[in-house]
């Protein structure tokens, strides 16, 4: 007999309301009002061919129910993957801080979620994009979001141009494409217009933008915050995540054909790394600072276009997040988890970073918007009887048509003959009177910037001053590539260029001659810049890890390969705290030399190289012979050579490799001790080699 389901009691009193569990069975299937059902297959119709009839409620509520599941995505960081977690204090900050999150030994409940920001939700996990990393802390005070990126610094330094941000880098207005890239005209058009992006993009252009796992990535808090003790005593303070498995990323053509291979690739690594038990960990840091600091700094604490060198100010470990615990439900969990960077618990409070409050307010509007619309001044009882016009777009019952490729501001679209849209007005436009901020401060409401935030180029200098030779190449290769993308608005890569210049006049020129453009006449600068030392802390090669924990190594078999030695490796990798993973031609594995069936972990053509940190060719002579006329093994040792990985190869297998373009280099070995030791590393000197770098 079907039990019948539990009925729970509201904390409001004497009503109550009933709970199914969905798995169960033998639970009764009712309607969402708890009515019974009978019939889950057929409808309710007039004789058994005849019409369906309207009083089927069963049929209506399902069908009604249906239509209505999804919720508007959100406008940035839609593509995005979740986990639970807790995060434990490991450090006494009470001199700084009373927030009980933050007391020794306190565990807290936490909800992270990852995400790329350009893309919708359909898109891919690996562009070249920012990652968001937002941190949901259910402290006993109440939630605490940390919403930030894997980058420390941001493109703009007011909120006021976050508007025209988005609609830059988003699909082109007219067109709706590229999705999930900022290679095209509108991004680069506007930034190129907007001189304080430099220094973000110097990190948007590196492979911080291509990171090789999202547990490998740093996370930051971006804005400078306050920590507040119990004598009311405030310090600022920036956040920082730091991975326990170190920096790692992928490098630009490897990235692409991840695309192609696993569109999951970032968020059924993260799934699979904590569902095997291997819980991803990242510690939480802090730099903290008083006033006087701020005051004696060549740039302004508030300006979320800077960063404080760790050179300056160390981070101080004070705890460690632990994600252990996928979500059960990813629509119920990760879609409607709602962050908003308002959500402070005592002992935590804001700074006056211009950027950092304009998104106190509007993360709160963002989520009301997905259960809303934002035109409801189309609405005729709202709509203004006056022209108007704005750079407002789209949203659920857009009424009006907008045309053309404006939608943000400022732009130069109007130099090759395009509507540029409205401007302001100085002289009509609204002006809020001068006013003290308080009843007991003085001072004015201005919309201006300090003169403090008028350098843009200094940081984004020592940041590529910071990388590596290889980075550097990346950093200008990618901006070559993202330039020759712009079509029409030739004006603007010679504009970007011209900003490069107050960068790095290496860097200007390596960018001119991979567009094929003349050196332009540098941008004049706001703010001439300044020369800061390099910070090791800002380059991924000098911090990466000589390890193999939390990687993987492709074992590629076919029969004849031999047994011993394919045993030896798989305990070589695994005492590395690696992961082997055995690719053979056929599902079902190879035969190997004392004649046992090794069954494979990916078939060949469905596990390319690109899935992996490094790769062994374990081929005996015949099974060399065999895979020499196969592309897809040919493709496995090309590209895994072409993306600077380890290859270690059995003697056997050196045909295979000559016809891949392999040539011997520190990252090229047999299958000894030396191999696993190359697994950890990438060979960036080979890269000269194998590609034309700006």
């Amino acid at each position: 007999m079907a039990k019948t389901p539990t009925r729970t009691a509201r904390p409001t009193g004497g009503e109550t309301h009933q709970t199914v569990d969905a798995g169960d069975a033998t639970a009764i299937l009712t309607t969402n009002h708890g009515v019974p059902v009978s019939d889950n297959q057929n409808s309710l119709k007039s004789g058994a061919r005849g019409p369906t009839l309207l009083e089927d409620f069963v049929l209506r509520e399902k069908i009604f129910h249906f239509d209505h599941e999804r919720i508007p995505e959100r406008i940035v960081h839609a593509r995005g993957s979740g986990a639970h977690g807790v995060f434990e204090a490991t450090a006494d900050i009470s001199d700084l801080s009373k927030a009980a999150v933050f007391i020794k030994g306190e565990k807290t409940e936490v909800f992270v979620r990852f995400s790329t920001v350009a893309g919708g939700a359909g898109s891919v996990d690996t562009p070249r994009d920012v990652r968001g990393f937002a941190v949901k802390l259910y402290t006993r005070e109440g939630n605490w979001d940390l919403v930030g990126n894997n980058i420390p610094v941001f493109f703009i330094q007011d909120a006021m141009k976050f508007p025209d941000l988005v609609h830059a880098v988003k699909m082109e207005a007219d067109r709706g494409y590229p999705q999930a890239g900022s290679a095209h005209d509108t991004f680069w058009d506007w930034a190129s217009l907007m001189p304080e992006t430099t220094h973000m993009l110097m990190w948007a252009m590196s492979d911080r933008t291509l990171p090789r796992s999202l547990r490998t990535m740093e996370g930051f808090g971006v804005h400078t915050f306050k920590l507040v003790n119990a004598a009311g005593k405030a310090s600022f303070v920036k956040f920082h995540w730091k991975p326990r498995l170190g920096l790692q990323s992928t490098i630009w053509d490897e990235a692409l054909k991840l695309q192609a291979a696993d569109n999951d690739y970032h968020r059924r690594d993260l799934f699979e790394a904590i569902d095997t038990g291997a819980f991803p960990q990242w510690d939480l840091g802090i730099q903290v600072f008083d006033q006087a600091f701020a005051d004696a700094q060549l740039y302004d604490v508030l300006d979320a276009t800077k960063l404080i060198p760790e050179e300056d100010v160390p981070v101080r470990l004070i705890g460690t997040l632990t994600l252990n615990r996928n979500v059960d439900n990813f629509f119920a969990e990760t879609e409607q988890v709602a962050f908003l960077p308002s959500n402070v618990p005592p002992g935590i409070d804001f700074s006056n970073d211009p950027l950092l409050q304009g998104r106190l307010f509007s993360y709160l509007d963002t989520q009301n918007s997905r259960l809303g619309t934002t035109n409801f001044h189309q609405i005729p009882v709202n709509a203004p009887r006056c022209p108007f016009g704005n750079f407002q777009r789209d949203g659920k019952m857009q009424t009006m048509v907008p045309k053309g490729r404006a939608n943000y501001e400022p732009n130069s679209l109007a130099a090759h003959g395009e509507e540029g849209g409205p401007r302001e007005s100085p002289a009509q436009g609204f002006v809020t009177a001068n006013a003290a901020t308080g009843p007991d401060e003085s001072g004015d409401k201005l919309r201006v910037r300090a003169a403090t935030f008028a350098d843009h180029y200094s940081q984004a200098r020592l940041f590529y001053r910071s990388q590596t030779e290889a980075e550097q190449a990346h950093i200008a290769s990618s901006f070559v590539f993202e330039l020759s993308k712009v079509g029409l608005l030739d004006q603007v890569p010679g504009r970007m260029v011209a900003n490069l210049r107050n960068v790095d006049e290496d860097l200007a020129k390596r960018v001119a001659d991979g567009l094929g453009i003349a050196l332009p006449k540098k941008a004049p600068a706001a703010k001439e810049p300044v020369d800061m030392e390099p910070s090791d802390a800002l380059s991924i090669h000098k911090n990466m890890k000589d390890t193999l924990e939390g990687r993987s190594v492709g074992i590629l078999i076919a029969d004849g390969s031999d047994a011993v030695a394919l045993k030896k490796l798989v305990a070589d990798i695994t005492k590395a705290k690696g992961k082997a993973v055995i690719v053979a031609p056929k599902v079902g594995g190879a035969k190997l030399s004392d004649g046992s069936q090794q069954k494979a972990d990916g078939q060949l053509a469905g596990s390319p190289s690109q899935v992996f940190d490094a790769i062994a060719v374990l081929l005996s002579e015949d099974g060399t012979k065999a895979l020499l006329r196969e592309g897809a093994a040919v493709e496995f040792v090309m590209n895994a050579f072409g993306h600077l990985k380890a290859i270690g190869a059995s003697e056997a297998a050196k045909p295979l490799l000559d016809k891949a373009g392999v040539v011997l280099d520190d990252g090229v070995t047999g299958l000894d001790g030396a191999f696993v030791k190359a697994a950890s590393q990438r060979f960036y000197d080979r890269e000269p080699s194998l590609r034309t770098l700006a």
